[in-house]
């Protein structure tokens, strides 16, 4: 399955090279660019409409992909008769036909409310209610919950479950568009979460959300391509939004346990997600916080992020960028081996060695920096 998996990243990658060449072209011309302010780091207009080619390089693909399986998969099956994998693969992606429209319809949704707030910024309520709104309509809608253990345990049904999963979606979405604030620094984290889930995917045999990953990591890394700094165009929320919504869905898809393995015997498992976006996640709450204790609403910007403060201690914006993908990267290595430890033991060394990382980048962050 390798392979085929490899195929639709490099697919998605080409697209997404594409669409971002010529939206550094076509977005100055019509007036889509972002333009210097007080909070912002660039001195001159850069061109917008990144976002849109993230969008299409996953959302195009995954289009054709849908119809070729629901037209044509019967005879793809017998041409690959034999290959188990394959046929997993094609059921799983008919049998997830309305999920995956229902994620189109969300994210299209998401990606029209970007360019609407990238164009005449919208207000940070507008856009916090659409993003409920369009979570509790897919988790409602297709039953897609976290935590089920919740319906039981607190005797009040599905809901507290169908709660924690829209909040964590939405949690999700606002952390890779807080993290949005220097160039590359949003993709990029977000490429080496979306690695360790499509690793974590491909070793537990989740073939659909592997290919669904893997659509995501080449727009990604497409678009990085003129985003890494200095960056030649910014994706805006149009596709920051896209991007944590994306993962926020495929975290709570991926069961995060071994084949054949139960619950009980892998329970730590559903934590992996916890640990890959833990620096993502980390920013979003710290940065909430400062917000919240100087009377501002937690959705206005400023420079309070990690990253700044990484820059306010003399790193260039290149290496603070570079240093958050290499934590990244450490708390998500940990995250990849969770789903395959054998005992709880092992699984609490794996916690405490992502609690020790947010520690160094907590005594990284003691630096003042001015209000805003």
């Amino acid at each position: 399955m390798i392979l085929p998996i490899l195929g639709l990243c490099l697919a998605s990658f080409a697209i997404s090279l594409v669409l971002t060449f010529a939206m550094i072209r076509i977005a100055p011309r019509i007036g889509f660019v972002d333009k210097p302010g007080l909070r912002k780091i660039h001195v001159d207009p850069k061109p917008l409409g990144g976002g849109v080619a993230i969008f299409l390089a996953l959302v195009l693909p995954m289009m054709v992909g849908l119809v070729v399986v629901n037209r044509f998969g019967s005879q793809i099956e017998q041409h690959f008769s034999g290959k188990e994998n394959i046929a997993a693969l094609l059921s799983g992606a008919h049998l997830q036909t309305p999920l995956s429209l229902g994620m189109l319809a969300a994210l299209l949704v998401l990606h029209a409310m970007g360019l609407i707030d990238d164009r005449k910024s919208l207000g940070p309520l507008i856009k916090l209610i659409v993003q409920l709104i369009v979570a509790a309509a897919l988790v409602i809608g297709f039953n897609m919950r976290v935590l089920t253990a919740l319906d039981n345990m607190l005797g009040m049904g599905r809901w507290p479950s169908v709660i924690v999963t829209v909040l964590w979606i939405t949690a999700i979405t606002n952390a890779f568009n807080f993290l949005d604030n220097m160039d590359g620094l949003s993709a990029g984290v977000a490429a080496v979460c979306t690695t360790a889930f499509l690793v974590t995917a491909l070793s537990i045999q989740q073939w659909f959300v592997a290919a669904t990953l893997a659509l995501l990591l080449g727009a990604l890394l497409g678009f990085l391509v003129f985003n890494f700094p200095p960056a030649k165009i910014f994706m805006g929320d149009s596709g920051s939004l896209i991007i944590g919504f994306v993962l926020g869905i495929l975290t709570v898809r991926t069961t995060y346990l071994r084949p054949g393995q139960n619950f009980a015997a892998g329970w730590y498992s559903i934590f992996a997600p916890v640990i890959v976006l833990a620096l993502p996640l980390y920013d979003l709450i710290i940065v909430s916080i400062i917000r919240l204790s100087r009377g501002k609403s937690p959705f206005v910007g400023d420079t309070n992020h990690f990253s700044h403060r990484l820059v306010a201690r003399g790193m260039s914006r290149r290496t603070a960028v570079l240093c958050l993908y290499l934590i990244t990267a450490c708390t998500s290595i940990a995250a990849v081996l969770l789903p395959h430890v054998d005992s709880t033991f092992a699984a609490v060394l794996i916690a405490s060695q992502t609690m020790l990382i947010l520690g160094v980048v907590a005594l990284l962050e003691q630096h003042p920096l001015r209000p805003s």
